[in-house]
């Protein structure tokens, strides 16, 4: 890579130059021109910055923190490496001047091997909340390491057999973990932290909301030789502040953009709805628009995650359902066949608001509402990665006025909301209380033009409030013998066609491999699509690791 590239600059090795250059990464972002430079080893100084980094979802946190750690380790190798050289070339020279025959260099052990086993000592670790993360981010440190002769990546999450993992910890340079996971590790002596220069705590507000704040406390403490800290989060709450304190010194602060700065290109909706099957109409609304490229459904538990699910799979959509009860196998297959293109929509709970990268990924919609705000930011952040457009789409019942006000409150930003033509909501907000949202501007069922849900033709609009979804008396979701989710006797925008690059799943309600019968939301979950049911999609445009 030339010196006059952006990458270039901030003084990284040619070897992790020339992986940025094959991710097809041109400039670096905001988050990592100022983070890289300060993480960066200075030969001169004593001590190395420790970083508190803020920056919003999407942004390229991860190689902000990957680049300079896996740069230093680099350097650090080939030191070593030229210092044994040095030794051997020393050991070379007296043989040959003594006339006694030259040395024979030690045969490499398979380190694979039980009896050559050896407790790993990496040098450098990175915590993440969630098996998902900690996953994409050892992918993307693989990614930047594939010019680096010798410098080994291992990832050690829950939900995977322990002796795949401690294979792979053999001689690992760099360890992505979750901390219940290390900790036993560490603890049946499979693995030694005295010898970490850099620790690295990813997404750390979701550290203390899964309670690891005891686990973060005795890693700290196995670790207090350490060279550099560094803590990344979209989010900094004051007990995020309270724990650096105790386990960094002296942080500098990196502050990009915060949570209450907008997404700038990523549109924000919202449509009230008067009850679930309300929400279920405006839902399948969006899920047949024929833009969708792929999606996340979020769901509030996981017996809705699953439910919703399963009803998109019976009319047709390809869908599967991830949350934290499903093995970590199939969690990894899901995530694999989304990533691949198998799979358009998945539908989640938040174990898929952080780690999930997938810059297909067009639209999020919030089925139900997170529990806490902040979440908010993490979920929308799974769409308009890589400066790509986004759009967040966000159905609430009146009872949810709270939340959506909390929600406003903390991005500092009012959700705009819209109403489809047919699917208007009937019941109307207490006069007495605050309303959300342009309502206030404009009647709940006034259409702002031409956006997302815009209007369909006459017969369409009928078509919803008449019988798309049969009768609600009757029929909670439609007719169940042809749809639960619209009415499939008409080509309906999106509409599964025998042409459709997802295939026809009609049949595609197999389970797990062997023909296993599927697990109620996961059907087709294995296989994720029925064979031929389309192409993968590709990755266009540029890319941000993070």
């Amino acid at each position: 890579m030339n010196a006059d590239q952006p990458f270039a600059l901030l003084g990284l090795a040619p070897e992790l130059l020339n992986a940025v250059a094959d991710l097809g990464f041109t400039a670096p972002t905001a988050v990592q021109a100022q983070a890289i430079p300060l993480a960066l080893h200075d030969p001169e100084a004593q001590t190395q910055n420790d970083l508190m980094v803020s920056s919003q979802t999407g942004s390229g946190k991860t190689a902000a923190f990957l680049l300079p750690v896996l740069h230093t380790l680099l350097a650090q190798q080939k030191a070593r490496h030229a210092e044994q050289e040095r030794q051997w070339a020393e050991k070379v020279t007296a043989a040959q001047a003594a006339g006694e025959p030259l040395p024979k260099k030690p045969r490499r052990k398979d380190p694979t091997n039980p009896r050559h086993f050896k407790a790993a000592v990496p040098g450098a670790l990175v915590l993440c909340p969630t098996r998902e993360l900690a996953q994409q981010v050892a992918h993307d440190a693989i990614d930047l390491v594939k010019h680096c002769k010798g410098l080994r990546i291992a990832c050690v999450v829950g939900g995977l057999p322990y002796a795949v993992q401690i294979a792979r910890l053999q001689n690992a340079d760099l360890v992505v973990a979750t901390p219940g996971r290390l900790l036993d590790l560490q603890r049946s002596n499979h693995l030694q932290l005295d010898q970490v220069q850099f620790l690295v705590v990813d997404e750390a507000d979701r550290m203390l909301d899964l309670g690891f704040s005891d686990d973060l406390a005795e890693i700290h403490r196995l670790t207090e030789q350490r060279h550099q800290t560094l803590m990344f989060s979209a989010t900094f709450a004051p007990r995020i502040q309270q724990l650096a304190a105790r386990i960094m010194r002296q942080p500098q602060r990196v502050q990009i953009d915060t949570p209450q700065e907008q997404h700038t290109n990523i549109k924000q909706v919202m449509f009230w709805a008067d009850n679930p099957f309300h929400k279920r109409q405006l839902l399948d609304h969006w899920l047949r628009d024929t833009s969708i490229d792929q999606a996340i459904v979020f769901a509030s538990t996981q017996i809705e995650c699953d439910a919703l699910a399963e009803e998109l799979q019976q009319v047709g959509f390809s869908a599967v359902a991830l949350h934290g009860a499903l093995s970590q196998g199939l969690r990894n297959r899901r995530l694999m066949a989304l990533r691949d293109g198998r799979v358009q929509i998945l539908v989640a709970t938040d174990v898929a608001a952080r780690g999930i990268d997938v810059p297909t990924i067009s639209h999020v919609f919030n089925f139900g509402l997170p529990m806490k705000s902040e979440d908010y930011v993490h979920r929308i952040g799974r769409t308009g990665r890589a400066g790509r457009d986004g759009l967040a789409v966000t159905f609430a019942e009146w009872r949810d006025r709270r939340k959506i006000l909390d929600i406003e409150s903390y991005t500092k930003q009012q959700i705009r909301s819209e109403v489809i033509p047919g699917l208007e909501p009937k019941n109307k907000p207490d006069k007495s209380k605050k309303t959300f949202g342009d309502s206030r501007k404009r009647g709940f069922g006034e259409s702002r033009g031409n956006g997302r849900g815009a209007p369909r033709s006459d017969s369409r609009q009928n078509e919803g409030r008449q019988h798309r979804f049969g009768d609600e008396r009757n029929d909670r979701f439609g007719d169940q013998r042809n749809d639960r989710f619209g009415d499939s006797r008409g080509p309906a925008r999106g509409a599964v066609r025998s042409d459709d690059r997802f295939g026809d799943r009609r049949n595609d309600r197999h389970g797990d491999r062997h023909g296993k019968p599927a697990a109620r939301g996961h059907a087709g979950a294995d296989s994720h699509a029925k064979k031929g049911g389309g192409k993968p999609m590709g990755r266009s445009g540029p890319r941000i690791i993070g």
